[in-house]
Order: structure tokens, then sequence, then C-alpha cells
């Protein structure tokens, strides 16, 4: 029995789980660089019965689960996972279980980037290295106006942070009831009005055919010029072209993101030469405490799986 432990970017897999549990059972591989060509993931993996994945870091499309002979059981960190096939592991009779996950680091990385780009942290740190002093102005978030695109768990987690720091919190999603708002304390508005009002706006919606490319140029140009906006959900939500040609033409004052079209980054992104932006490495839910629960858990779902009673199974 072979194991493949993908996506371990950081090589820290190892310290997270007592995977030494399996060594009378099965062999474990640890994969620390990303792999995208489908080609080579087939070589990689063909021999593996078994391949544990983070969320939405390595595709497993109906392609690449046909090409992998011995492939008997998926583990991805979370319940969710768009960048697997389901149904196409379903029809190869291969076990696709998840995870649980705290659900909060996303949040608290999401008010961090709001206060880093109301402060101008990263500019303001990078001046003071470079022997200046106080060389920008900041502004405060008491007062300002929060705007959440999404109000599930990690909207209504960002939106208490807003409040905490004397906010004005409002909220817009297609689906959104002005009693949900009610229930979280934030004000309903709808789409237009979020994006005029809003000071700092940030993304917590899913990645569907209905918000795909949700932000566009024509949003943008509703904003305020000194207004922020934060992306720490799916890339895709925002046309990425016409943040560019925001920031560069000073449209809104600037944004932040911690997800891309292509990831890891390529060192020649246009994203990377872009003025007024703060990007982080898709670091959302990559803290201490999240691994320790995802790789726990992966390695529970493996024994379960080799004990012949599979766990958090997802269906399609």
């Amino acid at each position: 029995m072979k194991i493949a432990i993908l996506d371990d970017y950081q090589s820290l897999a190892r310290s997270f789980a007592d995977w030494n549990r399996l060594r009378d059972r099965a062999s474990v591989q640890f994969f620390t660089d990303p792999i995208s060509d489908p080609a080579q993931l087939t070589d990689c993996l063909g021999s593996f019965d078994v391949i544990c994945l983070m969320r939405e870091r390595t595709a497993f499309t109906g392609d690449l689960i046909k090409a992998l002979p011995n492939l008997k059981l998926l583990v991805t960190s979370g319940m969710k996972n768009g960048a697997i096939d389901l149904p196409a592991a379903e029809e190869r009779g291969i076990v696709v279980s998840g995870t649980s996950s705290p659900g909060h680091a996303t949040a608290e990385l999401t008010f961090g980037l709001i206060l880093a780009l109301a402060r101008n942290l990263l500019p303001q740190s990078n001046s003071l290295q470079a022997g200046r002093w106080q060389t920008g102005i900041g502004r405060d978030l008491r007062g300002a106006t929060l705007g959440l695109l999404g109000l599930g768990r990690l909207g209504s987690q960002v939106a208490a942070f807003g409040r905490a720091f004397g906010m004005k919190v409002i909220a817009w999603s297609e689906n959104l009831s002005t009693e949900r708002c009610a229930e979280v304390g934030v004000d309903y508005r709808e789409k237009t009005q979020l994006f005029a009002e809003s000071d700092f706006l940030s993304v917590h919606l899913r990645l569907s055919k209905r918000t795909e490319g949700l932000i566009g140029a024509n949003e943008l140009f509703l904003m305020k010029p000194d207004a922020y906006l934060v992306n720490t959900s799916r890339a895709a939500i925002i046309e990425m072209a016409a943040l560019e040609r925001a920031l560069v033409g000073g449209v809104i004052a600037g944004a932040a993101l911690d997800v891309f079209d292509h990831e890891p980054l390529p060192p020649d992104h246009p994203l990377l030469s872009t003025p007024n932006l703060l990007l982080t490495p898709h670091i959302g839910y990559v803290t201490r405490e999240t691994y320790e629960i995802f790789y726990r858990e992966m390695l529970e779902a493996i024994e379960a799986w080799l004990d012949g009673q599979p766990i958090r199974v997802l269906a399609s």
C-alpha cells in the first residue's frame, strides 16, 4: 500500500500527524513541490493507492482520476473541494474523505489585511527600513463602512470584527435576506449600493457560475476612489485584468489578495508589479492550529478506510 501526501509546500506534514502509525500497513511519501502538469501528475502518482491533498491546490479532474489505475482513496482537507471531480471518483469506486476545519483562520487574515491597508503597514515598514520616517498617512476604521460580499460563516466572522472596531457593516449576496443580516447585526444593501458605499469591501462568496467574474470594471468604477478591495475567497470572483487597470488608473485606493488565478503565483505574473496591491501567498488557512486538524484527520481517514469503515465521505 502506497500513500502520497501532496501539496506539502512547507515540509510540515510530517510534524502534524503521527504517520508512523501506518508503518506496518503502508509506505508514505511526501511531495513538497507543486505539480500542475497532468502528464507529470500521472507519472508521479500512478503507483499510489491513497492520495492526500490540500483543498484546491492540485486539481483532480476526471481525466487524471481515470489515469491513476491504483487509486482507491482520496483524502482532502476540508469537507468541500471543488478541484476534485467527485462523479468521476464515484464512477471508479474511489472513496473521497474529508476533514473538519476550524474555519476562523481566513476571517482573521481578512481583517489583518483590512488593518494593513488602512494603516499602510507594508509601505510604512518598507519606508522605515529604507531610512525614511512617516512617509504616508493612514485612516481610521472606526466610523468607516465595511462591505461584505457574502454573509456566510466567514463573512459573519469578519462582520463581528468590523463591529468590534466600530465600523458600520453592510452586506449583499444574491440570496441574502434582510432577516439574515439582522441576525448578524449588519445592514442589507443592494449590490450597487454595497460597492458605492463601502470604504473596505471584502469578498466571502463561493465560486460558482453565478459568482465567477462578479467583480469587473463596472463594479470597480462604482467604488469610492479611496476605497479598498480585499479577496481571501476565490480569485475568479474578480476579473483580474479589470482590477489591475483600476489600480493603475487610481479608480480605487488599493487592494489585498490572498488568492490567485495561478498558484503558486508565477514570478512574472503582472500582479507582482501592480501598484497599491498587498499580496499574500494563499495563507488564509495556513496556521498551526488548522494544519494540526487537517493532517491528524487525514491520518484518521486513512486508518478508517484501511479498517473498512471510511469516515467523512464526500459525495457528489
